[in-house]
């Protein structure tokens, strides 16, 4: 005797149910995804209101040498909204960076309720010829920054002058050229850069040169000739420099102190020098 097993049922394939069917099913998941979208947002919406993620701590990191700790929340604290999960990062850190002296801000949130923030100061390392109504300086960056002048200890910092936009451009000047006279015993004090492209600087000493135009290797070219051969002339006459110009193809011209043409004019002798 042939005995055969009974065939087992099969679930019909998805697209075999009746279209009214599939309809109710994506409708169903529809209303099941809304649902639990639902409930996650009031979730969040009743943590985001509860007083224990209010922000009941805000540590300051980093070396702060012009700015307090008090100074830092009395600017930047009136500026801070929400809690640990409500508040944009991005708005409390532009609220510390506001904060005179302060460059730069990390801001971080520690679970469940603290705010660490990371601050760096502006370094100073000139005055930026401005307004005279504000202080700016430019800082280790090269970087223009608003600030109080009365702040800075070190009141032998150079000044800079130049176009907008151009302060990183002085400051690498000044780096290449100030070891350059420092071997003259002299300070640069004034940097400056025209509009056209042509540099100057004066010396503490009251002296000031043109340096003239031209890529900064040829500035630095030309500023090593001059200094290589100026004590010669110096030597030669017996008197400090006035003034120099250096935008001659051929050498230089100076003016040294307390000469004169002859004893009646009363205009500095002018010398030259080839390079």
């Amino acid at each position: 005797m042939l005995l055969r097993q009974p065939a087992t049922a099969t679930a019909a394939p998805a697209s075999a149910l009746p279209v009214d069917v599939r309809l109710m099913n994506a409708i169903a998941a529809i209303v099941f995804t809304l649902a639990l979208v639902a409930l996650v947002a009031a979730a969040l919406g009743w943590a985001a209101r509860r007083p224990q993620f209010q922000f009941a701590d805000v540590r300051l990191e980093g070396d702060l040498q012009r700015n307090s700790v008090t100074t830092v929340r009395a600017n930047a604290m009136p500026h801070l909204a929400g809690n640990f999960f409500t508040m944009d990062l991005a708005h409390t850190r532009a609220a510390f960076e506001q904060v005179p002296w302060v460059r730069h801000a990390v801001v971080r949130r520690v679970w469940p309720n603290q705010l660490v923030v990371s601050l760096e100061e502006h370094q100073p390392v000139a005055l930026w010829e401005g307004d005279e109504s504000s202080d700016k300086m430019v800082n280790s960056h090269g970087e223009v920054f608003e600030a109080n002048v009365g702040d800075v200890e070190d009141d032998s910092l150079p000044q800079f002058a130049g176009p907008d936009g151009t302060s990183a451009q002085v400051l690498d000047m000044y780096r290449r050229l100030q070891p350059m006279f420092a071997s003259m015993d002299t300070e640069v004090t004034t940097l400056r850069l025209s509009g056209r492209g042509s540099w100057k600087v004066e010396l503490d000493d009251g002296a000031a040169i043109e340096l003239g135009r031209g890529t900064p290797d040829e500035v630095v070219e030309r500023t090593t000739r001059f200094i290589r051969t100026l004590p010669q002339l110096l030597h030669k006459f017996n008197a400090p420099l006035e003034s120099a110009d250096l935008r001659h193809a051929e050498g230089y011209a100076v003016k040294l102190k307390g000469l004169s043409v002859n004893a009646d004019a009363k205009q500095p002798q002018q010398a030259s020098g080839k390079q």
